[in-house]
């Protein structure tokens, strides 16, 4: 069972949402949000797999929520940031405060689904509008090469690595063998790491 905390102001979005995950026989919401410290404070309380956090809340805002999350917990909860504002601004900030997914509150129900199992197996989601707002960065002295960069974005899509495999057109065994160079290139060693680190670095 995956067990999710959701943070939002608004109460008929998070019952929305509740309404989505809890269709799912493995998604369970263990808690529900009204603010930034709420979260943390469910958070703490829960122990839960996921947290779907919400940036602008009054209160106390998502991203100081996901910097407190991180600092007392590591890599646990995993954070999928689920938010009206797709600015550049607001996506980095809430990546460089750890958060290990971002979508959009359009997103569609099914996508919402996969993006909590995705990030509930390690693996970062980010929505296709992310994906293009932290396109364009500075250089960095560490380079990927083209394929090693079509690894990462579909890191980023989510999925499994046959499911990544397919789409780039090679073996399970060749994209694995990418992946490991993303990892040593970029001194990481899962896969919401490598992509949020390769955006960082402003390497895509």
């Amino acid at each position: 069972m995956i067990r999710v905390v959701i943070a939002d102001d608004h109460p008929l979005v998070r019952d929305g949402i509740v309404a989505i995950l809890e269709r799912e026989g493995d998604l369970q919401v263990v808690a529900q949000a009204a603010s930034g410290p709420e979260a943390v404070a469910m958070s703490g309380k829960h122990d839960p797999d996921g947290v779907l956090m919400d940036l602008r809340m009054p209160g106390g805002d998502g991203v100081d929520a996901i910097r407190r999350l991180r600092a007392g917990a590591g890599d646990r909860p995993r954070i999928l940031v689920l938010t009206t504002y797709d600015t550049d601004h607001d996506i980095r900030a809430a990546l460089n405060a750890g958060a290990d997914g971002y979508l959009l509150k359009d997103t569609p129900r099914a996508e919402l689904v996969r993006a909590v199992r995705d990030l509930a197996a390690g693996r970062p989601v980010l929505s296709p509008l992310a994906l293009a707002a932290l396109t364009g960065r500075g250089s960095d002295p560490v380079a990927l090469t083209a394929r090693e960069a079509d690894v990462v974005r579909e890191l980023a899509a989510g999925g499994t690595n046959r499911e990544a495999a397919g789409r780039l057109h090679v073996s399970e065994t060749t994209f694995k063998t990418h992946l490991s160079r993303v990892y040593d290139k970029l001194g990481v060693s899962d896969r919401a790491a490598a992509v949020r680190v390769a955006y960082e670095r402003g390497l895509l």
